[in-house]
């Protein structure tokens, strides 16, 4: 993969580089957020951009919004010593893919990493039948073309995100626990705390919802969620 590191720790960002090409990656470092967002907008393609949300000049959540605003859907995984639902759901609300809190595995890392990376590309192997487009009223979801959209409105989502909304669409009127969204989206859901889900339906409300007035994915107190079967 090509991956960019937008890192200010300098010693942990040269461990990341040293690490990543080791695996045979190939690796491109900024050490502050103006760097980082000219390299994530003009350096690339890049397969993964790997960003810490605090960095001197401009922080990753504002990176990562900004790539989004220029229609740039590369997978990011947020880097953050902060550790705390609000921090993780700037960096998700902002467009972010995944999170990390320091210190972390550099084996959980690479996983992070290569299922970001899967998702990105879609199903491989050999050509057949891709994935159904999904429908609830005028909320359609194409998961092999990783397009969304209400009516005529184009909506941008990131990889887990579409993956949460492909899960409730595919059981249209029926409770999905968030234990069961998690083993579906998640490549590596043990240990995960099942009310990350939480963030991630909120992030969908904003967006395929709110701006519509709306209400699609309903709450199942006790349970998990429900899609609408009419799309709200």
């Amino acid at each position: 993969m090509r991956i960019l590191v937008v890192e200010d720790e300098e010693n942990l960002a040269e461990s990341l580089r040293q690490g990543l090409s080791a695996e045979g990656h190939r690796v491109e470092v900024a050490h502050d957020g103006h760097r980082g967002l000219e390299l994530a907008l003009t350096g690339g393609p890049y397969d993964v951009v790997l960003l810490d949300l605090m960095l001197p000049g401009l922080g990753g959540a504002e990176i990562c919004a900004r790539m989004r605003a220029h229609g740039d859907p590369t997978p990011v995984l947020v880097l953050t010593a902060k550790d705390g639902e609000y921090d993780e759901a700037e960096g998700l609300d902002a467009g972010a893919d995944d999170y990390l809190t320091k210190p972390f595995s550099f084996v959980v890392l690479g996983a992070r990493l290569r299922a970001l990376a899967r998702r990105a590309a879609g199903p491989a192997g050999p050509a057949g039948p891709g994935p159904a487009v999904l429908r609830a009223g005028d909320l359609l979801l194409d998961p092999h073309d990783r397009r969304c959209r209400r009516g005529s409105q184009d909506i941008e989502l990131t990889a887990r995100e579409l993956g949460v909304l492909a899960c409730l669409m595919e059981r249209p009127g029926r409770a999905v626990a968030k234990q069961d969204i998690l083993d579906e989206v998640w490549d590596s859901p043990h240990g995960v705390d099942p009310n990350i889900v939480e963030v991630y339906v909120s992030s969908l409300r904003k967006k395929i919802d709110a701006p519509f007035g709306r209400r699609s994915i309903l709450t199942v107190h006790g349970t998990g969620y429900r899609m609408a079967p009419d799309g709200g």
